[in-house]
C-alpha cells in the first residue's frame, strides 16, 4: 500500500496529535517533526504533512492529503466537504463574543452600526444572523483584542481556552458561540479507496 498522507497543524497542537498517531501505533522521529514540513513516520506507513491550521483542511479536502487534523472552529469557518470520523480530546477551546465590560448592560438590538472584529468572519456573521442582529463583520487575522482598544470595533469574536488574554486587555466574555476541539478529518473519495486503512487508524 502507497503511503497515506496526513495533514497536521503546525504550532501548538502539532505535538499533541503527534503523540495521538504515535499511541497509535504511528510513531516520528522527534527531530523530524520539529524541522521538516514533510516526514514518514517510523513504521513508513504514513507521510506527515506540516501545514498552516487554516489550510489542513484544504489538504484533505482536495485530496492531497488523506487524512488531516483540524479544529472544529477551522471546519465550521471554512465549510470544507470532509468526512469527520473522530473527536480527538486535544485543543479544546471556545470561539466566544466578547468585549468592554460595560457591553454588559447593553441592549445589541438597540446599538446601531454595531462592528464587530473576528478571524472568523463566517461563523459571527451566521451567529448574529441566527439573533437577529445586525453588525458590521470586520475581519482581522491578529491580536483581535486591540480592535476595541482602539476604536476600530465594539465587540469581538475570537477563540480563547482560559479568557486570560480577554482579561489582561480589559475585556469581558459575552456569550460562548461554539464549544471546539480537534477533529480527525477524512477525504471523502479516499475514505473509499483506502476504507480499512483509514478505518485502521480511526
Amino acid at each position: 500500500m502507497d503511503k497515506l498522507m496526513v495533514a497536521l497543524p503546525k504550532g501548538r497542537m502539532q505535538d499533541e496529535a503527534l503523540a495521538l498517531f504515535a499511541a497509535a501505533g504511528y510513531p516520528s522521529a522527534p527531530e523530524e517533526s520539529s524541522r521538516k514540513l514533510l516526514f514518514d513516520d517510523l513504521s513508513g506507513r504514513l507521510r506527515f504533512i506540516l501545514a498552516k491550521p487554516a489550510d489542513v483542511p484544504t489538504y484533505v479536502e482536495y485530496g492531497a492529503a488523506a487524512l488531516g487534523v483540524s479544529g472544529q472552529d477551522v471546519l465550521r469557518e471554512g465549510g470544507r466537504e470532509v468526512y469527520e470520523p473522530l473527536g480527538l480530546g486535544i485543543g479544546r477551546c471556545r470561539l466566544v463574543l466578547a468585549g468592554p465590560p460595560e457591553m454588559r448592560e447593553r441592549n445589541l438590538r438597540l446599538a446601531p452600526h454595531l462592528r464587530v472584529a473576528s478571524k472568523y468572519p463566517r461563523l459571527t456573521r451566521e451567529y448574529f444572523e441566527r439573533r437577529g442582529l445586525t453588525a458590521e463583520i470586520i475581519p482581522l487575522n491578529g491580536s483581535i483584542e486591540l480592535a476595541p482598544a482602539v476604536g476600530l470595533a465594539d465587540l469581538l469574536v475570537d477563540l480563547t481556552q482560559t479568557g486570560r488574554t480577554l482579561r489582561e486587555n480589559g475585556l469581558v466574555e459575552l456569550e460562548t458561540i461554539m464549544e471546539s476541539e480537534a477533529t480527525l478529518i477524512v477525504n471523502r473519495a479516499w475514505h473509499k479507496l483506502q476504507f480499512q486503512a483509514i478505518q485502521a487508524i480511526v
